[in-house]
């Protein structure tokens, strides 16, 4: 429609040009060894290459996104979070509120809330805390593999758990500032759409304990990137 396609036009003029991470498909599975495996910051083993992409507003249109169609949505939700550095807090009043949010975005009948990251450009929380830097790679945190086998891993009948994992579920990731608006280092996604399976290379994610697997992704002419400029 004429509005959707202003909206897009509008995007396009606000874009901006920034390197991203891509990795490059060799044969060779790559490999993450993560920082607590290394001690320190997390090792990639594999090749990579940086490239310039563009880089859209979302916010022009952002009456149009959805989880089904490009992968992503932009939403409204005041928190009641005073210090989000907190890990008691955030499990007690945070995990709550994302539970709510992805309900109504969503339609689930059940959710859980599995794990969540701080992110600073130090990689440390307020106080020396925990946290991890920004993550730069392309990449998307689950595959075919691992996705159902974090259902499994969340549930414990397992008969249960196996009903869930062959049927319908989704991975969701939320994403908020702890203090906007955000100017530096904000979050870029892909539009669905515009991902080809060929560009997805599975990776390994090396725990002490366990090994993970992610999708890295290679770099596709062909891409859309979107990004919120000064979130909330």
């Amino acid at each position: 429609d004429i509005m959707s396609i202003q909206a897009q036009n509008t995007a396009a003029s606000h874009a901006v040009m920034a390197a991203l991470r891509f990795s490059v498909k060799t044969g060779v599975k790559p490999r993450t060894l993560t920082a607590a495996m290394t001690g320190g910051k997390p090792e990639r083993l594999g090749q990579y290459e940086s490239r310039e992409v563009s880089i859209r507003d979302a916010r022009p249109f952002a009456a149009d996104l959805s989880l089904d169609v490009q992968g992503f949505e932009l939403r409204r939700q005041d928190s009641a979070v005073r210090d989000f550095y907190d890990e008691a807090e955030l499990r007690r009043v945070y995990y709550p509120e994302v539970l709510d949010l992805v309900r109504e975005a969503t339609g689930a009948s059940r959710a859980l809330v599995f794990d969540h990251t701080i992110r600073t450009e130090s990689g440390e929380g307020a106080a020396g805390g925990a946290g991890r830097v920004p993550v730069r790679q392309a990449h998307n945190d689950y595959t075919e593999i691992s996705g159902p086998q974090r259902v499994r891993d969340l549930v414990d009948d397992p008969a249960e758990a196996e009903r869930l994992a062959e049927g319908r579920f989704a991975v969701i990731n939320v994403w908020r500032p702890i203090r906007g608006p955000l100017l530096r280092a904000p979050l870029a996604v892909a539009d669905a759409r515009s991902v080809a399976e060929g560009d997805l290379q599975a990776a390994d994610l090396v725990y002490p304990d366990r090994v993970g697997e992610i999708y890295e992704l290679a770099y596709g002419s062909q891409h859309g990137w979107y990004y919120v400029p000064a979130m909330t």
